[in-house]
């Protein structure tokens, strides 16, 4: 077993957001275990599963690249400080001082408290990324079942539950590698 991967940029799924989209996969897979009518048509994720099946299995694309054609947006937020002259300023020194003074603690706390924020934030996620493996693979596990049940059902069907099959096995070998699974 690998390591959890613990730099965002390494990883497939970088927020509980990214998450989402696997789990409307689940989702329809669910819907599409309890109604044998259903197909592709039927499907809110339509598009993603035709896609998929265009691809096939043996492309090696990951799951974003599959429903999501591969967009990825990343978040930043910019920090902002002032009053350290004044600060300065009220103990017989200039902006430097100030820094010292205000700035240091500040940064201290601050960095710890991101730091806290932080570790929460990413316990929280590698905790759904293993809980939403689960699911795929249970859901997985029931589609190829269904798959071999419903072996004579018609095309679109079949090409229906293949795209739910292809789906669920990218967002699992994603989220393998997320949490360092071999």
């Amino acid at each position: 077993m690998g390591e959890y991967v613990k730099n965002k940029k390494d990883m497939k799924f970088q927020s509980q957001d990214a998450l989402k989209i696997v789990q409307s996969v689940i989702d329809d897979a669910d819907k599409a275990l309890n109604d044998k009518s259903r197909r592709m048509k039927d499907s809110p994720i339509g598009e993603a599963l035709a896609g998929a099946v265009g691809v096939g299995v043996g492309a090696g694309m990951g799951f974003a690249g599959l429903y999501l054609g591969g967009a990825v947006a990343g978040l930043s937020g910019p920090g902002i400080m002032s009053g350290l002259a004044a600060a300065g300023h009220l103990i017989g020194g200039g902006a430097a001082v100030g820094i010292g003074v205000l700035a240091a603690p500040a940064v201290i706390l601050g960095g710890a408290g991101v730091g806290i924020a932080s570790h929460v934030k990413h316990t929280r996620l590698r905790e759904a990324k293993e809980l939403i493996y689960k699911e795929a693979i249970k859901k997985q596990t029931d589609i190829l079942k269904i798959l071999k049940e419903e072996q004579d059902a018609d095309k679109e069907r079949i090409d229906y539950l293949n795209g739910l099959n292809i789906l669920l096995q990218s967002a699992i070998n994603d989220l393998k590698h997320d949490l360092g699974i071999a």
